[in-house]
């Protein structure tokens, strides 16, 4: 039997006893209906998985301790940042756990010109709880134990201006450099992905004053959410450990 893998965002360390947290206990009382002796992965983020046994498990709360803990050696060798232009509906929600699974290590929503979804301040921070647990759940299920980072959302310029020592990308369907002669600088690629109408003249040109090259990523024109993940596989296989 598969062991059910949990995060648990405080510290873990050996012998430990600890209460999980609302969601997981949940999960793994109600949902997977483990028991006492039961063995579940627990993973906070520092690159080690943690296994333990269940010690109590009832309606109020379910503890466990930590009886090993095991290093994770499958992080990409390529540090993947994708600016990602918020798309509707739960495209945005897919793009975010697939590019997880493929590697990205940090995720920055972005608003652009052409960006077809408004949020106030609220219903944005709302956004970026939501984003985070769809992160931390394809991290659970891919065996990431590391968890990548859910930027505060920006627009375009501010997040052009911000320092980065790599190679960035834009996807540009006139580009005359395709992805296999893309050059990686100090194995670190920061990626930008437009909206479903595209990145405006004026972007573009922006893009360039910030050292973003254009590359062609084939024939074809593709949806938003299937550039990220098309370009970010093709990036992995090139560069990184697929």
């Amino acid at each position: 039997m598969r062991i059910p893998r949990i995060y648990h965002s405080h510290p873990l360390s050996l012998a430990q006893s600890i209460e999980l947290e609302p969601d997981a206990a949940n999960h793994v009382g109600r949902v997977l209906r483990l028991q006492i002796n039961d063995e579940i992965r627990l993973f906070n983020g520092d690159g080690f998985d943690y296994y333990a046994e269940l010690i109590d498990v009832s309606k109020k709360k379910v503890l466990a301790e930590v009886i090993r803990s095991e290093q994770r050696n499958n992080e990409s060798p390529l540090q993947f940042h994708l600016g990602q232009v918020i798309s509707r509906g739960d495209r945005m929600d897919f793009t975010l756990q697939k590019s997880v699974e493929l590697g990205v290590t940090e995720i920055t929503p972005l608003f652009s010109e052409r960006c077809g979804v408004k949020l106030n301040a609220e219903r944005l921070n709302k956004k970026i709880e939501q984003w985070q647990k769809i992160v931390i759940s394809a991290c659970e299920q891919s065996g990431r134990a590391f968890v990548p980072k859910i930027n505060p959302a920006q627009y375009l310029q501010e997040w052009f201006s911000q320092d980065f020592e790599g190679t960035r990308l834009n996807l540009h369907p006139l580009a005359e450099q395709s992805m296999q002669d893309v050059k990686i600088k100090q194995q670190a690629v920061q990626l930008l992905i437009g909206p479903e109408g595209g990145l405006t003249d004026e972007e573009i040109n922006q893009s360039h004053d910030y050292g973003f090259e254009d590359v062609l990523m084939g024939p074809r024109v593709l949806r938003t959410e299937t550039a990220a993940l098309a370009a970010i596989s093709m990036l992995q296989c090139l560069h990184g450990d697929i």
